[in-house]
């Protein structure tokens, strides 16, 4: 391990302890979706010592991801995001093993998807966004106890005090929660780790012209899909290395 490395692992020793940083380092976890939320989870796991990364997307980067994904640079335009995300991981971390796949997950492929990719994974991350490939992910982890945390909507957002570890079940305004939490009862999906805004969504007026498939009612904070990634990545760390729930201080605050 390098200088850099072993100064960075320190500091994941003092707050994880050395199993933990251990269990991190042996981990694999696999990362579905690179934009906004996935691309920041991804590094962020990478430089919290995950040993073993899939990084899954089928997309290159465009200029309009600029403003929110942490792997797009005027450098990057025109790179395919699982191999620019898997540089970015072996340049935080010459160590560990980052593994691109440039494949568009549908919810007819998840099972064979999983199969090959995430059967001996550790945790999977959903940060996609197609609705359907979602509820299938979450189908399937429910049946084979895959352990996912998965991502809601981030669009139309401003306030991050607002964003939540919640079950899909216990979430409130979030019309893509919403639309998971009706069609998941009705596959059986009794339990979903999500990460959520308990914002109400900021109202905008769809473009003149513009067809239901261009979403152009949908505007995106710079900060708001990081920091919905860097919160699943900290729910993911956290239960890999074996960290309990927060201790809060007898009396209360100080």
């Amino acid at each position: 391990m390098t200088d850099a490395g072993e100064a960075a692992d320190s500091r994941l020793v003092r707050i994880m302890g050395r199993e933990g940083v251990e269990r991190l380092r042996a981990a694999k976890v696999v990362v579905l979706g690179l934009g906004g939320v996935g691309s920041s989870c991804a590094e962020a796991l990478a430089r919290g010592g995950v040993g073993h990364l899939v990084l899954v997307d089928h997309d290159v980067v465009q200029p309009s991801n600029l403003n929110r994904q942490a792997l797009a640079f005027m450098s990057t335009i025109g790179k395919k995001k699982a191999q620019v995300m898997a540089a970015m991981v072996r340049d935080i971390n010459p160590q560990a093993n980052a593994v691109p796949v440039e494949e568009f997950l549908l919810a007819e492929n998840v099972g064979a998807f999983m199969e090959a990719w995430a059967a001996d994974a550790d945790y999977v991350v959903d940060a996609i966004d197609t609705i359907s490939a979602k509820l299938a992910l979450a189908e399937y982890a429910c049946a084979h106890g895959t352990p996912l945390i998965s991502s809601m909507g981030a669009a139309n957002k401003l306030h991050p005090e607002c964003l939540r570890e919640a079950d899909l079940f216990q979430t409130v305004n979030c019309p893509l929660c919403r639309i998971m939490r009706k069609e998941g009862r009705k596959r059986g999906i009794d339990h979903l780790r999500v990460i959520y805004s308990c914002e109400q969504p900021v109202p905008v007026e769809v473009r003149e012209g513009a067809t239901r498939r261009e979403r152009t009612n949908l505007g995106t904070a710079s900060y708001m899909p990081p920091i919905m990634g860097q919160m699943m990545a900290g729910a993911v760390l956290r239960e890999l290395a074996g960290i309990e729930g927060p201790q809060s201080s007898p009396g209360g605050a100080r």
